[in-house]
């Protein structure tokens, strides 16, 4: 029995992927240009608008196939093609059936299916043509890679192989065909490199440049073209000549170059991408039905494993949970904001000011009390501004609207007509209640008061004002333009209308945010600095400072902890470790030698060339009880489990999702753990720590 008539059978049988949007196949005739014959136009469409992609599950594969066995019967056809809904080609598979998977002969069916359907485009007795005329990942790239030609439109938004972010690998043909169109080099930054990268998309005009299409239209006539090439190569006129992919050296080389660079990333914390590069390096030399047997191997086993469910159950947390955040107000109590004021004009509030004109578009005014200060903080927004233009970001009308809209001023009375404020001063509490009372005493009363403190008490700070419900911890991450998570802290008496005004700004920035209680630090400074502060510790008791910056490099985390160290400043991360050891001083610790380190003025351990430095090395020497990298890494994660259900039990968020958001979007926690309470669920980690586990099993792990 084929692998479709056992999908058949299995649909009639069971209540399988019963949720699955099903992505219909329309079939029509269309008369190509000069003379060229009759093509069947296959069009991809799951009935919704294109917030709701097309994607393929057992039933969507089935309608495929279905049309192709229509159209192989024709004798009349000169050309089938393949394209896909308006903005939308296809995204690949509904991923949403992965949790009723329960053994391993269900997950290989879903790889021989894809494979059984989509490979029989390449060979139908006409050639066959993709126009991908939209967003076109995973599965949809897959369908293109198996016809025989392919076009792409310039306005395509993403083209992307995403299988690695997520825990996959490219299992409908992807590793297999890739690499023989385009050469494993370029290949396998499409299948590792753009996924690794915070999963990077390919935009339409990338595609063409790397061979991926064979011809490129604009999108306002992009089928009428793409139906004439396909005429002009069906007669003869266009002949289409590709590169042969070198499969001597450069392709062993190319391995091994990926290789490397995975283990320097992931030091072996998750399958995927080293499945990926042991298919890609097979592909050199496999036949095709040898690199798709390999591609179901490889999907079966990962599709039965941890990581895939912990990297499934990420992507809903910041698809689904980060649209719509847990415990915030109803949205109809925000109240409009028509004017932002910014206190201070140093890079944080320079990026805050250039954020809020970009995104709402209204007026932002930087006050300092310091007129170079403030002319080098105006500066820099501007400046940022020209670079957006020069890039082609925006045009030059949007960059001198953009400019117009931030101004700076001497005095706080520019904010008199603001209807929201946000302080990025020095952290220091007398510093910004005394800014807060100068603002509160020139605003509306509903004028927001937002503060960007990382670590200081909202309700302390809001304490002396006489409105100190108009008061909302307002954290950013820096970079602000590229660090998505916000958390939003209500504080004592923080009150609804300000809270959905907060989160309904946090939205038109484009940020995902949290709502979090107001306590020390939040959530991702509270976590990563106790994280931080037992590596840190075991460095004081005399592990070397090589040894523990290796010790946690298993788990895949974007940096270093010395890394991180110096990213977010020595001084910086010694003043939240100060704040949280008088908070919690029996579980946060101040490392001395931190403390001789920021007062010798050194950025940070790591020289130009990210060796550790000699002199900081010797700074951070002394103690005689020294650690093992195995000893760092598990009483650094034993801290964290602690933490993390003292917070939970305090309500600093609702729920662990919560604490993984964050952890995922503000620390760049990877996928493949889930964040970070899959991970301490699966290693044993919580149940040692704390008696239990975080999350029930299945949720994302296998169940």
């Amino acid at each position: 029995m084929s692998t479709v008539e056992t999908w058949r059978s299995l649909l009639a049988s069971e209540d399988l992927n019963a949720d699955e949007v099903v992505t219909h196949v329309r079939v029509r005739d269309v008369e190509l240009p000069l003379g060229a014959g009759t093509a069947a136009l296959i069009t991809l469409d799951n009935g919704f608008d294109h917030t709701k992609p097309n994607t393929f599950g057992p039933r969507g594969l089935l309608k495929l196939n279905d049309a192709l066995d229509q159209v192989a019967a024709r004798g009349d056809l000169a050309a089938v093609a393949v394209t896909g809904k308006p903005f939308i080609f296809a995204v690949g598979a509904d991923l949403k059936g992965v949790p009723a998977i329960t053994d391993r002969e269900q997950a290989a069916l879903i790889g021989r299916l894809g494979h059984e359907v989509f490979r029989r485009l390449g060979e139908l007795p006409v050639p066959s043509f993709a126009f991908v005329n939209g967003a076109a990942m995973g599965g949809g790239v897959e369908i293109a890679l198996h016809c025989a030609y392919r076009t792409v439109s310039s306005g395509v938004p993403a083209v992307a192989l995403p299988e690695c972010f997520l825990g996959l690998v490219p299992g409908w043909g992807g590793t297999y065909l890739l690499p023989n169109l385009i050469g494993a080099e370029k290949a396998l930054k499409v299948i590792i490199d753009n996924p690794l990268a915070q999963n990077r998309m390919l935009k339409g005009a990338q595609a063409y440049e790397l061979g991926i299409a064979d011809a490129m239209f604009e999108p306002a006539d992009f089928l009428e073209e793409s139906l004439l090439w396909a005429a002009r190569v069906l007669t003869g006129e266009v002949t289409v000549d590709r590169p042969e992919a070198d499969r001597g050296a450069a392709w062993d080389q190319a391995v091994a170059n990926a290789r490397f660079a995975v283990e320097g990333k992931l030091h072996g914390g998750a399958p995927a991408p080293y499945r990926a590069l042991d298919l890609v390096a097979a592909a050199k030399s496999a036949s095709r039905d040898e690199g798709f047997a390999a591609e179901d191997d490889a999907l079966a086993d990962l599709i039965m494993s941890d990581e895939l469910r912990a990297g499934l159950y990420a992507f809903d947390l910041t698809q689904k949970r980060a649209k719509r955040p847990a415990g915030a107000p109803d949205k109809s109590l925000a109240r409009p904001v028509t004017k932002v004021g910014v206190v201070g004009a140093g890079l944080m509030a320079g990026q805050l000011a250039l954020l809020f004109a970009r995104r709402l578009e209204v007026p932002v005014v930087m006050t300092d009390l310091d007129q170079g200060r403030l002319d080098k903080g105006v500066a820099y927004a501007h400046g940022e501004i020209g670079k957006l233009l020069a890039k082609g970001r925006v045009s030059a009308d949007k960059a001198g609207r953009l400019k117009s809209l931030i101004s700076g001023s001497l005095s706080k009375e520019a904010f008199a007509d603001a209807d929201f404020v946000i302080e990025a001063v020095f952290e220091e509490m007398s510093v910004k209640q005394k800014v807060f009372a100068e603002v509160e005493a020139v605003v509306g009363p509903e004028c927001v008061l937002a503060t960007n403190t990382s670590s200081l008490s909202v309700s302390e700070m809001a304490s002396r004002l006489r409105h100190p419900e108009r008061v909302v911890g307002f954290h950013f991450f820096n970079p602000v333009a590229v660090l998505p998570l916000l958390e939003v802290v209500r504080a004592e008496r923080t009150d609804d209308a300000t809270l959905a005004t907060a989160f309904a700004v946090g939205k038109q920035l484009k940020k995902s945010c949290v709502l979090v209680r107001d306590a020390p630090a939040f959530v991702v400074n509270r976590l990563l600095t106790r994280f931080l502060g037992e590596v840190l510790t075991a460095v004081d008791e005399g592990t070397p400072l090589e040894v523990a910056d290796r010790s946690v490099a298993s788990l895949g985390l974007p940096m270093s902890p010395f890394l991180l160290l110096q990213l977010v400043g020595p001084a910086v991360a010694l003043h939240v470790a100060e704040t949280l050891h008088e908070a919690f001083p029996g579980r946060y610790q101040v490392s001395a030698r931190l403390r001789d380190f920021v007062a010798s003025g050194r950025p940070g351990v790591y020289a130009p060339d990210l060796s550790i430095d000699p002199a900081a090395a010797e700074l951070f020497s002394g103690g005689d009880r020294p650690s093992t990298e195995e000893e760092v890494r598990q009483r650094a994660v034993e801290a964290v489990a602690q933490e993390i259900r003292i917070m939970l039990d305090e309500g600093v968020v609702t729920a662990p999702e919560d604490i993984d958001l964050c952890m995922i979007l503000g620390a760049g926690w990877p996928f493949h753990l889930g964040g970070v309470t899959p991970y301490l669920d699966r290693t044993g980690v919580a149940e040692k720590v704390t008696g239990g586990r975080f999350l029930d099993p299945g949720v994302a792990s296998l169940p």
